[in-house]
């Protein structure tokens, strides 16, 4: 008998063809629970999204209503537009003037760090010298000293030095507050960088000063673009360093002016939305404008890392 003529064959082909849809019977719902989870985790996602972004709503639309709409449909988004609770807060509130304080105190801080951050972290990184490793650790210790354990004492020190009360006096307890962290961060991108490089500029007559401005700044450039960002944030939303350290409230700003503008008097919910609006506007725009950047430079530090 032939392999055609065998009855058997085609029994045994309707088994295969069994099988195989049992197979793919199977494997179906493994598919279907993937994207089942993956739908839920979307849905997860959204909903904290919207968790996080529903108080931020909410005082953008209480700071661009008309007082009256505030007092009588309090949480009702976006029922009228007015300006009148931003010029209220702007000038009756003078944020005006905090705006220039936070300026002023964010932007030399932010500025220092970088610079101290990055020479301190290339020094680190590629300059051998007696008791490096020492000093790294010592410089680290800041990270794990709290701030509360040394800001009394800084107090008196800062008062002692006649810099109490001053803008340079806070911008330097910015600074070094923000050093330690800036300092191991950039360290991390210098460390990753190939000897050669450095080699070969020695080589060609190059000095360390032109080996790290010309060749190993530019290669580092998106940490210094994430640190200077993140370095920003920090220090324009930071609130208790001004408030112990600017008591007489002439350089208040925007944080502790915010608590100012909320004491003493009764408490007018649409001039504060708006003044709240004013004090987290700039930090927010800074951010959405290079978040690609500080995204890259965190990845890239927590790499080389």
């Amino acid at each position: 008998m032939t392999r055609l003529e065998d009855p058997a064959l085609p029994a045994l082909d309707d088994a295969a063809v069994g099988v195989s849809a049992a197979v793919t019977k199977v494997g179906r719902p493994g598919r279907g629970r993937r994207r089942l989870n993956t739908a839920g985790q979307h849905v997860l996602l959204a909903a904290l999204s919207l968790l996080w972004l529903a108080p931020i709503i909410l005082i953008v639309s209480t700071a661009l209503k008309t007082r009256a709409d505030v007092q009588s449909n309090p949480f009702g988004l976006f029922s009228s537009f007015s300006f009148e609770n931003l010029v209220a807060a702007w000038t009756g509130g003078q944020f005006s003037d905090y705006l220039l304080n936070s300026i002023l105190l964010s932007i030399p801080s932010t500025l220092l760090i970088l610079l101290l951050s990055t020479m301190g972290g290339y020094a680190f990184a590629r300059l051998p010298f007696p008791g490096r490793t020492a000093a790294f650790y010592t410089v680290i210790l800041g990270l794990l000293v709290p701030f509360f354990a040394f800001m009394i004492p800084l107090y008196f020190q800062l008062r002692s030095m006649g810099l109490l009360d001053t803008l340079v006096g806070v911008d330097l307890v910015l600074t070094v507050t923000g050093l330690p962290f800036g300092t191991f961060f950039m360290r991390a991108f210098f460390l990753d960088l190939p000897a050669e490089l450095e080699q070969s500029a020695r080589v060609d007559g190059a000095g360390e000063w032109q080996i790290f401005w010309r060749i190993m700044l530019p290669l580092v450039r998106s940490g210094i673009t994430g640190l200077g960002v993140f370095t920003f944030i920090q220090t324009w939303n930071n609130f208790l360093v001004p408030l112990l350290y600017l008591p007489g409230g002439g350089f208040r700003p925007l944080t502790t002016g915010l608590l100012q503008f909320t004491s003493g008097r009764q408490i007018d919910i649409g001039p504060l939305a708006a003044a709240t609006l004013i004090t987290i506007l700039p930090v927010v725009i800074v951010f959405l404008v290079m978040q690609r950047q500080v995204a890259q430079g965190f990845i890239s530090g927590a790499v080389k890392g």
